[in-house]
């Protein structure tokens, strides 16, 4: 009976975590689903790239340089992409942007199928980024517009976890189409996400606060939204998001090839089965990262938690980088995972409610977007520095990026509870 009454005491333990899911409103759950989904095929065609990014370098003669290139392109386009759709968003709406960024990604994905030449396949690698970029936006602004302040973290989080769903989906599109079908089936599954606008333009309503703004006779004046208090937050937050993205990038582009390059080339020489069945394991890490920061972050602040994770993925990539031992790897890649990106489910919530609404959306894309120009560097870095040292040696600039963007962290204000207008 005890051991009945205990259980019973999890079960409902377990059940409070998700009560503010419970009782969110139609409008709630309406904007999470569209800004997750979205999140989550954007994931998916992006992903599929870095998955099949042996079999490309292959296929047109790259090496690992014009391979770092091109994904590097991918984030170069995702900053613009931002920017313009954050403009868009602030102009003509929150679900508007959202739709014609979805469109973009997946056209830009399925034509990747078509490309026969190295310059060909950079220009859809470069539209493809265009509306990764400008996804996150406008997702991301009209979740923050729609939910109230004391579940906004968690809403946020909630909706950066599925990018971790996509990327495990992508490894499954890889497995299922790629032995049978070639890389070029792999992009055309890209296209699907298109199918996601049909329901957001009947189903997905704009953010009363963006209606209000949108109506009003009276515009704020562009001073009072760029003053220098704004300003300065701005440009400590970009810089701090500038490095951890660099970080990522760097790290998780190359772990599939470090997983399955030879140990010749720094790599650990696992099969392709084995590859997916480890990057499935780190999706799960991923996951729960996105997930849980958003509680953290609605518990005890946004900067206690973001400079937690931070650090202590700083201190773990040296180590996956070092180890060989694939029992070792395994264990250790969804620690990686799970410190190494829950910290983005963060930001949105941290730039959301540092910039005023009148430029929410624009400020926002560019200030992630920005991070991505820095961190398009990335991939071709450790691709340049893996000719000479091997993948997991490079990783220990990855590392180096962590850690500083752990410490610009902590010169952050603090924003939790703050109502949006």
């Amino acid at each position: 009976m005890p051991r009945l009454q205990a259980r019973t005491t999890d079960s409902s333990k377990l059940a409070k975590l998700f009560d503010w899911l419970r009782d969110a409103t139609p409008a709630e759950r309406q904007t999470l689903f569209a800004g997750g989904l979205g999140w989550m095929l954007d994931a998916m065609d992006v992903m599929l790239y870095s998955l099949v990014l042996a079999y490309l370098i292959t296929a047109f003669s790259m090496d690992t340089r014009v391979a770092g290139f091109l994904n590097s392109l991918t984030l170069v386009a995702s900053a613009i992409g931002g920017f313009v759709f954050g403009l868009t968003a602030d102009r003509v709406g929150r679900t508007r942007a959202l739709m014609a960024s979805i469109l973009a990604y997946s056209a830009a994905s399925a034509a990747c199928a078509f490309s026969h030449t190295v310059p060909q396949l950079a220009v859809c690698r470069f539209a493809l980024g265009l509306g990764m970029g400008g996804e996150w936006t406008a997702g991301a602004a009209l979740i923050a517009e729609t939910w109230r302040a004391e579940h906004r973290g968690r809403a946020l989080g909630l909706m950066q976890s599925s990018y971790a769903i996509g990327e495990a989906i992508a490894a499954l599109v890889v497995v299922v189409v790629l032995p049978h079908f070639g890389w070029r089936a792999v992009f055309l599954v890209g296209v699907l996400p298109a199918l996601l606008v049909l329901w957001i333009r009947a189903k997905v309503p704009e953010p009363p606060i963006w209606k209000h703004r949108a109506a009003s006779l009276n515009p704020v004046p562009r001073k009072r939204l760029l003053s220098r208090t704004i300003l300065r937050t701005g440009a400590l937050a970009t810089t701090m998001n500038a490095f951890s993205l660099f970080g990522y990038w760097g790290l998780f582009t190359w772990i599939p090839a470090y997983l399955s390059a030879p140990i010749s080339q720094g790599g650990r020489g696992i099969s392709l089965v084995k590859t997916t069945s480890f990057f499935l394991v780190l999706c799960g890490g991923k996951w729960l990262g996105y997930a849980s920061f958003g509680f953290f972050a609605d518990a005890f602040g946004r900067r206690k938690p973001y400079f937690a994770y931070l650090f202590i993925t700083a201190v773990l990539v040296p180590v996956y980088g070092v180890t060989r031992n694939e029992y070792a790897l395994l264990l250790l890649g969804p620690l990686v995972a799970f410190f190494g990106t829950g910290s983005f489910s963060g930001y949105a919530a941290i730039a959301s409610e540092i910039f005023p609404g009148e430029i929410r959306a624009a400020a926002m894309g560019l200030s992630y977007n920005v991070g991505r120009v820095f961190s398009a560097m990335a991939p071709f870095t450790v691709g340049a520095l893996a000719i000479k040292y091997g993948i997991g040696s490079a990783f220990f600039l990855q590392a180096a990026a962590f850690l500083f963007a752990a410490l610009l962290s902590l010169a952050l204000p603090e924003t939790r509870g703050q109502e949006l207008a």
